[in-house]
């Protein structure tokens, strides 16, 4: 008998209403997006301060760290503890798919420096460059690497200096480093390739009505979406190749 694979998700982010009452919360949008048949999958709230034991780490095959409204550089003891996970994973050498916050998170563990976005925020679908140079066909990617790959964002703060051990693999024109790998356990990337359109518009709607942006931004981050979507399919197919396969990028 196969035995089952076990993924767990870092949660740093909350439910929203909306999210609860479409998916049922986000451990199901991200399991609907990375999962399959006969994994089993376990979320923990890690911004409500709840961790697996250390000892429970080894049984999983491979980990995914949500996006968060918190700030990566910050200090608080969740941040902190999540910190101390992920290099406990690293010396495990875990596969960690880091999205958005996690994303910044992998690159602050591994020396790198992240913070406030230095041409601000973004809240759109953008198309990000691909690094062809720096993917092996075959790998993650496919046999056929795209030049770019659009993809929906929502951050204000990025990583401004790269780990000495990490390659970039994709930038844009506002974000030196919007997908980047080290080693064949960690794979990190800016965006996020979980989200639809419903979820961007709901979440731009609650930021516009709290008075994070300004109607124009609303619209102008609708607008990008109106004849077009993000790459989901092969975002996703990146995403669980990283995680399942033992390929290197």
């Amino acid at each position: 008998m196969v035995e089952q694979k076990r993924y767990a998700l870092f949660l740093a982010t909350l439910d929203s209403e909306f999210v609860k009452k479409t998916y049922g919360g986000y451990h199901n949008v991200f399991v609907e997006t990375f999962g399959d048949e006969g994994e089993h999958w376990d979320s923990f709230r890690v911004v409500e301060g709840e961790f697996p034991e250390e000892k429970d780490l080894e049984k999983y095959d491979g980990f995914v760290i949500s996006g968060s409204s918190h700030d990566s550089f910050e200090n608080d003891p969740w941040i902190l503890r999540l910190c101390e996970i992920v290099k406990k994973l690293d010396e495990m050498k875990k596969k960690v798919l880091g999205i958005c916050f996690g994303h910044q998170i992998i690159a602050r563990v591994r020396g790198g420096t992240v913070g406030r976005a230095r041409k601000g925020p973004e809240l759109k679908l953008a198309d990000i460059t691909i690094v062809k140079d720096a993917i092996t066909p075959g790998s993650y990617f496919g046999n056929e690497i795209p030049d770019s790959l659009a993809i929906i964002k929502l951050h204000q703060d990025e990583v401004l200096v790269l780990p000495e051990t990490a390659k970039v693999l994709a930038y844009s024109d506002k974000y030196e480093v919007e997908m980047f790998t080290i080693e064949d356990h960690f794979f990190c990337i800016q965006g996020h390739p979980e989200y639809n359109r419903d979820i961007l518009f709901e979440i731009v709607d609650r930021v516009l009505r709290l008075g994070y942006i300004t109607q124009e931004m609303a619209d102008s981050a609708k607008a990008t979406l109106e004849n077009r979507g993000a790459d989901r399919k092969l975002l996703e197919t990146i995403c669980k190749n990283f995680l399942k396969r033992q390929s290197s990028s």
